[in-house]
């Protein structure tokens, strides 16, 4: 009996599959009648349209599950800005129609919608993009501190022509560390007693425009671009770069690459099959080899902000790389060695290129310091009386020099008040962009904006609020930053009794409304530093110049500059007028 239990035990053993094809072979045989015979080539492809029927309900969940998930956060982003105030979307595409009304900017939709709706408003862009604009001093300085994010496609205009950089991610935690290096090492430069290169720059400055001016005038955007580039210059290159021969061929290169980059980077797809577009990136790689070039060269002016960090990458190799015209590259090791823009060894990334950093910073450097000074040198020859003023206050310093000659700038109050103005009047950006990526953002009021929506600063709204400003807050007025010595309200009627002699520079940053750098935690980390230069060469040039405006132009050409101050970068013909020393 027992052996005849454990027989019938071995055979339903034996009868069961022990293999995937034993499987299907045992499943074929229950559901089709006996009679039917199977080979192992139906058996494979039987297994093999299962498996790939499996394989597509996967890839249907997974995209069921994705496409849920995104219209979850869509109706949650919709949800949760229905409480902050602004215009009814009239489509599902948002407010485009009002960006499109003719002889209407941005600025002026915004102007319009804050008016109606207080100081925070709200604006589609489409239906998953939010754009919230805040104008009021208080939240805006709140909103600067907590929302320290960017953007990504912020970046991609710089990315074709510069390389990666990480100095300039979107991510606050990425660039973090380099921006506090960065601080530092400028910090530590203007604390320097013997820096003579401020001096250096306005003396090389005022040189080249003694043997380039004319009689037409000088066109105030090209002095400016120029009179910036060579700040930056020798700011991250050294005295040294001054007198290169290298330095125009760089300016050239770097400024016909600059104005070709947001062209380039319009498209979505980038353009390979575009023959312009690699004589772009052939440029684009010559400039980066003659930046490395102009290092290895002025090595020891490399080294003007100090030794930030010991701990240098050593991972890439030591070859040289060679640009499209065969012009030689220094290795990426060499200039890492003096390059104060390396990272600490914990903050690396391996797809940046070396010289991305330092070639964003002089493009971004270039950019705001041009446009600072080409409004400064108009804002000058527009108000003469404060040219004359600037200038006697120079004169005052110069009869009675500091021990170092760079640090009398700080004693020109009326001078730097008049840099501050221009910027408070005509910002380099006309919006101060944000945005929180990961996490929402709440007020102290109680208001919640949702985490990746758009955050913008309307400068120019902010900067002509006649609540901070007072009723002038329109017209050019560098008193807006003098006070005098006593408890005075800074007014041009007090200042104008007590003489700028006696006047005192406030703080541009304890103000709120004043954002041309910036605040909070993205503010630029250069702006002593510009403001310090601009300044040196703006007083040598009023020292040893008159400036006018072409003798062309005529009342009318003033009175239409005036009015255009407030929409483009102006423009104008300047003479530089030698003064009788």
């Amino acid at each position: 009996m027992n052996d005849i239990i454990a027989c019938a035990a071995a055979a339903a053993n034996s009868s069961l599959p022990t293999s995937v094809l034993g499987v299907l072979h045992f499943l074929h045989s229950r559901g089709r009648s006996s009679s039917c015979v199977h080979t192992p080539s139906e058996l494979l492809r039987d297994f093999a349209t299962r498996e790939f029927n499996a394989f597509l309900w996967l890839c249907l969940v997974a995209v069921t599950t994705l496409l849920l998930r995104r219209l979850f956060n869509l109706f949650r982003l919709w949800h949760r800005a229905k409480t902050i105030p602004g215009p009814p979307s009239p489509s599902f595409f948002g407010h485009c129609k009002l960006f499109s009304r003719q002889n209407f900017t941005f600025t002026d939709v915004l102007s319009e919608s804050h008016q109606k709706y207080g100081p925070i408003v709200k604006l589609w862009l489409g239906p998953t993009q939010l754009l919230v604009s805040v104008t009021d001093p208080a939240l805006i300085q709140e909103m600067l501190i907590k929302a320290k994010d960017k953007l990504p496609f912020t970046g991609k205009v710089f990315h074709l022509a510069f390389g990666e950089s990480s100095l300039f991610a979107p991510s606050f935690e990425k660039v973090q560390k380099r921006r506090e290096l960065l601080a530092n090492e400028l910090h530590e430069r203007l604390l320097k007693s013997d820096d003579v290169i401020p001096m250096k720059v306005a003396d090389f400055i005022t040189d080249k425009i003694e043997n380039i001016r004319t009689k037409r005038g000088i066109n105030s955007r090209l002095v400016s671009q120029h009179m910036a580039f060579t700040i930056m210059g020798a700011t991250f290159f050294g005295d040294g770069f001054l007198a290169s021969p290298k330095a125009a061929i760089y300016e050239e290169l770097f400024m016909m690459i600059a104005k070709d980059a947001c062209f380039w980077a319009s498209y979505n797809v980038t353009p390979f099959w575009r023959h312009e577009f690699w004589r772009y990136q052939c440029l684009c790689t010559k400039l980066k080899c003659l930046t490395q070039d102009i290092l290895q060269h002025f090595r020891k002016g490399c080294k003007l902000f100090g030794q930030t960090d010991q701990d240098v990458r050593n991972e890439s190799s030591n070859k040289e790389t060679k640009s499209a015209d065969g012009a030689q590259c220094c290795s990426d090791d060499d200039f890492q060695d003096y390059f104060f823009f390396r990272d600490l060894k914990d903050h690396q990334d391996g797809k940046e290129e070396p010289c991305g950093n330092i070639m964003r910073v002089i493009f971004h450097g270039c950019q705001t310091t041009s446009a600072l000074i080409t409004n400064v040198l108009t804002r000058l020859v527009m108000h003469l009386e404060i040219q004359d003023k600037v200038y006697s206050e120079i004169s005052i310093v110069g009869r009675n020099p500091s021990k170092y000659e760079h640090e009398d700038v700080y004693r020109m109050p009326l001078l730097l008040a008049t840099i501050y103005e221009s910027a408070r009047l005509l910002p380099t950006g006309p919006m101060l962009q944000r945005c929180s990526l990961k996490h929402d953002l709440c007020f102290a009021t109680g208001l919640t904006i949702p985490a990746g929506a758009v955050l913008v600063v309307p400068v120019e709204l902010v900067h002509k609020d006649d609540s901070s400003w007072g009723s002038d807050a329109s017209d050019f007025n560098p008193y807006h930053f003098l006070s005098t010595g006593t408890k005075g309200s800074g007014s041009t009627e007090d200042l104008s009794i007590t003489g700028v002699s006696s006047c005192v520079l406030n703080d541009p940053n304890e103000n709120a409304a004043f954002l041309p750098f910036g605040s909070g935690t993205r503010a630029c980390i250069g702006q002593k530093f510009i403001i310090q230069l601009v300044a040196s060469v703006l007083a040598s040039l009023l020292k040893k110049y008159e400036l006018r405006l072409n003798s062309g132009s005529d009342e009318d050409s003033n009175t239409t500059l005036k009015n255009n101050l407030h929409q483009h970068h102006p423009n104008s013909q300047i003479l530089f007028v030698k003064r009788d020393q």
